[in-house]
């Protein structure tokens, strides 16, 4: 199986190009410039340690709408009595050092989050373009997640949970905010169980081409959200 490898140049071949397994490249660097370009094109970087970088332009996608977000009757008593405080862009480190160190079914021996894509994605939040969302419990920070945005599309990376619901509170928590700012998508890139019980379902490669084609060229605002309310 051959793959397209990239070089110094800031290119990738258009997503169309990515097997039946979802790559489209390997190679190339975490700079900023590269990240985003992949982002603003619909591509990922997901790859083990020791690995080369490996881009991904799945198909299908799977994808929330946000005026399609599922708030199940169990997580209302959660918001009803306000369970958990929600911030934003804090503790950036700390949340991607989390999601991290969080262990999954059938992850072994390490995570995708390399020290390498940590330092790169904490560069993408100086920068004012990667975010993170964290929920508190009396002081203690018990869950979150991270995430890249551009336009009117929230890419997000990864979550982490220390106690039940954590995660769920603060992803629903965000969709919320990310609807009053008039977001139109929301890309979970892989199909999990969890998002999907929040409404997230799977569209094809060229649909998700064709939204975020027309979304990701509305002005970004480059600043933190550390001063959000939730």
């Amino acid at each position: 199986m051959s793959f397209y490898w990239l070089n110094e140049e800031l290119r990738f071949p258009h997503p169309s190009y990515a097997n039946e397994d979802g790559i489209l490249a390997v190679g190339g660097d975490l700079s900023p410039e590269r990240l985003i370009l992949a982002y603003q094109h619909g591509i990922f970087p997901w790859y083990n340690p020791d690995d080369p970088i490996i881009w991904w332009a799945p198909d299908p996608r799977f994808v929330l709408f946000p005026d399609e977000l599922k708030v199940s009757k169990s997580m209302r008593p959660y918001f009803n009595q306000q369970k958990f405080q929600v911030t934003a862009d804090r503790v950036f480190r700390q949340v991607i050092t989390l999601c991290q160190q969080n262990e999954r079914k059938g992850q072994e021996g390490g995570t995708w989050i390399t020290e390498e894509m940590l330092d790169a994605y904490c560069i993408l939040h100086e920068l004012g373009i990667a975010h993170s969302i964290e929920v508190w419990d009396n002081g203690e920070l018990v869950g979150g997640l991270y995430g890249v945005s551009l336009g009117k599309i929230f890419y997000g990376e990864s979550m982490f949970t220390k106690v039940s619901n954590a995660s769920k509170f603060g992803f629903i928590s965000l969709v919320k905010k990310l609807i009053e700012w008039d977001y139109q998508l929301i890309d979970c890139q892989q199909a999990t169980n969890h998002l999907g019980s929040l409404g997230a379902r799977s569209i094809s490669r060229d649909k998700f081409m064709r939204l975020m084609e027309k979304n990701i060229n509305v002005p970004t605002t480059t600043k933190k959200w550390d001063e959000l309310q939730f």
